[in-house]
């Protein structure tokens, strides 16, 4: 999810926590669980930071380690560490229960996002990424505001999230539903479909759909419980050649291939360098591909330039690069 719901989710599991008799009964061990939730909340995302590096280190290690089984247990010991000076009556016991519950919970939420996480790392470095659940729901949202708002104007916070929580759990099952109907119908379309990506998006009745099949790959758009394919590419091999191979030891080629599960290849050869085009197809958006990764080499195969990340215009991507087709 994104930092705001994380933030909002952190407040409310301060709320729930009242429904703990040891919680509610001792002041300072109330205070102390909201902040512990809301920091045990934010703090797998601490490697958000890694962007001010680059989009590669970005893309490769991104909601992985930090996201990790190992890191779920030391985050909550960190933030339990750091705050008993600041609250010495606290219970220590319910203290650590709360932050590792607030730890917890960021983590298997973001499992239903289409970004996914590492959550089973060190036992496997596979992305787990259901896809029912955008990166940004309006509805969890706004859900968890009613409830602070609520909770300001006086309303009991234990019983309010605990409401809000249990309506949670039901809009997770309906987008479970929603999810299983598009995939049902994609493979009605495409029968021979060997892979199927469905990612959430904004609006709540609208899917982005990546279809790989043993010749092509599919782009398409679900609504409602309607599938419309919108580009269609022959499935052609990365080739095995020396450009290729050169091109793929690039550091933003490589975090761009360990990320994405889906996408295809364009080469162009310039005056004065050969430039290889990698394209997700998962993010189609107004007829345009926006997340890609781009290397550029020169006649002897030498990287002279690279790129990769979000990108919604040739002429923004061309600023991007180090090196410009034709300046020589």
């Amino acid at each position: 999810m994104d930092t705001g719901t994380h933030l909002v989710m952190g407040f409310a599991l301060g709320g729930l926590a009242t429904l703990d008799p040891i919680v509610a009964e001792n002041s300072s061990t109330a205070y102390a669980v909201l902040v512990a939730t809301i920091l045990g909340s934010q703090a797998p995302d601490v490697d958000t930071v890694l962007k001010l590096r680059n989009n590669a280190v970005y893309i490769r290690n991104h909601r992985g380690v930090t996201h990790s089984i190992p890191a779920v247990l030391l985050w909550p010991l960190l933030i339990f560490i750091v705050l008993t000076p600041f609250f010495p009556d606290a219970n220590r016991l319910h203290l650590w229960i709360w932050t590792q519950i607030a730890v917890f919970l960021h983590v298997f939420v973001d499992i239903f996002n289409a970004y996914g996480t590492q959550a089973l790392r060190p036992f496997s470095s596979k992305w787990i990424a259901l896809g029912m659940i955008n990166t940004f729901d309006p509805f969890i949202f706004a859900i968890h505001v009613i409830g602070l708002i609520f909770w300001l104007l006086g309303a009991d916070p234990g019983i309010t999230f605990l409401i809000i929580y249990i309506i949670l759990v039901g809009y997770y099952i309906l987008r479970f539903l929603m999810q299983r109907a598009i995939r049902s119908r994609v493979h009605h379309l495409i029968p021979d479909a060997e892979e199927i990506i469905i990612a959430p998006t904004m609006r709540t009745t609208q899917w982005r759909i990546a279809v790989k099949s043993k010749d092509y790959f599919y782009v398409a758009r679900g609504f409602r419980r309607s599938v419309t394919v919108l580009d269609k590419f022959k499935r052609i091999p990365v080739p095995d050649s020396p450009l290729f191979n050169q091109a793929k030891t690039d550091k933003n080629l490589a975090a761009f291939l360990s990320f994405s599960p889906v996408y295809r290849w364009e080469m162009a050869e310039y005056n004065d360098c050969y430039e290889v085009k990698f394209i997700d197809l998962r993010y189609r958006n107004n007829g345009y591909y926006p997340f890609v990764a781009v290397v550029q080499l020169d006649f002897d195969y030498h990287i002279i330039g690279s790129y990769t990340g979000w990108i919604f215009s040739e002429e923004k991507l061309r600023k991007k690069l180090t090196f410009a087709p034709g300046s020589n």
